[in-house]
């Protein structure tokens, strides 16, 4: 807990210029998970209403916390819970599943949660000691200021510290990248950003991240995507936020699932 209202706390220091609070101006900020449908959504929304101007960016999850709270994003996106912000209102518009994806060279393609830990932490460091070509492992890992990275810590890592040894990427697009071009390299990424790209989404302890094993909770990484607001979200901005927890093509489109039919429910993820 401490360490989330930290980030947090650094996070503010990302200063971007006063939001335009007026309603027919909505700026959001945050998640790089989340991003591909608030942009989408965003889209579809201003052609419906041409009155109506939305600006989107990244930065990561605790950077949209911090925004929001401080007044200068009208939306705060986000990956994780936003606790010790006082005067924020959470509203969960999906559920996203976070990928562990490894460049094909690396010859695997199942990993226990143990053996991802023992990766991540240092532990293990070359792709044969779990399967794999006698290959060296490359580990890319996110800011801590990534929502993307507290939700990989949360469920996988727990108590073992991820080592800063590694390449870092600030953006979940940049990380496939490098992973798709890098031999050796793994990461941890949202799922949707996997579509396509010539990358090999492990299994973990033998279960794919397909939507039913994440609905079922089976599928240990996901996350309900947050949009937090300072205060109750009124006139414009409530109807987008609205707008986009029931889009329900770009949310099947982009690879999120309705947090509506989640069949395990969680408080604090």
């Amino acid at each position: 807990m401490k360490r989330l209202i930290t980030a947090i706390a650094i996070a503010a220091s990302f200063a971007l210029p006063l939001a335009a609070l007026a309603d027919t101006s909505i700026t959001a900020v945050g998640s790089t998970a989340l991003l591909p449908l608030v942009k989408e959504s965003a889209t579809e929304y201003q052609t419906a209403h041409p009155d109506v101007k939305i600006s989107v960016s990244g930065g990561g999850s605790f950077v949209g916390i911090a925004q929001a709270s401080a007044g200068q994003a009208d939306l705060g996106d986000s990956d994780v819970v936003a606790p010790g912000s006082a005067g924020l209102t959470d509203h969960r518009v999906c559920v996203v599943a976070f990928a562990i994806a490894v460049n094909p060279s690396a010859g695997v393609s199942t990993l226990s949660s143990k053996q991802i830990r023992d990766i991540f932490a240092g532990r293990v460091t070359n792709w044969k000691a779990v399967g794999g070509k006698d290959q060296a492992i490359v580990v890319i890992n996110r800011p801590r200021s990534s929502g993307t990275r507290a939700v990989f810590g949360k469920t996988i890592m727990g108590v073992s510290k991820i080592a800063e040894t590694g390449l870092e990427q600030d953006s979940s697009g940049a990380v496939v990248s490098t992973v798709a071009t890098t031999p050796g390299t793994i990461t941890y990424v949202a799922l949707g950003y996997t579509v396509g790209k010539p990358v090999t989404v492990v299994k973990i302890n033998g279960v794919a991240p397909t939507d039913n094993a994440i609905r079922d909770g089976k599928y240990p990484i996901w996350s309900y995507e947050h949009i937090f607001t300072k205060g109750k979200a009124k006139g414009t901005v409530a109807d987008f936020i609205k707008f986009i927890e029931n889009n329900g093509n770009a949310l099947q489109k982009l690879g999120y699932i309705q947090t509506s039919t989640m069949h395990v429910k969680e408080t604090d993820r």
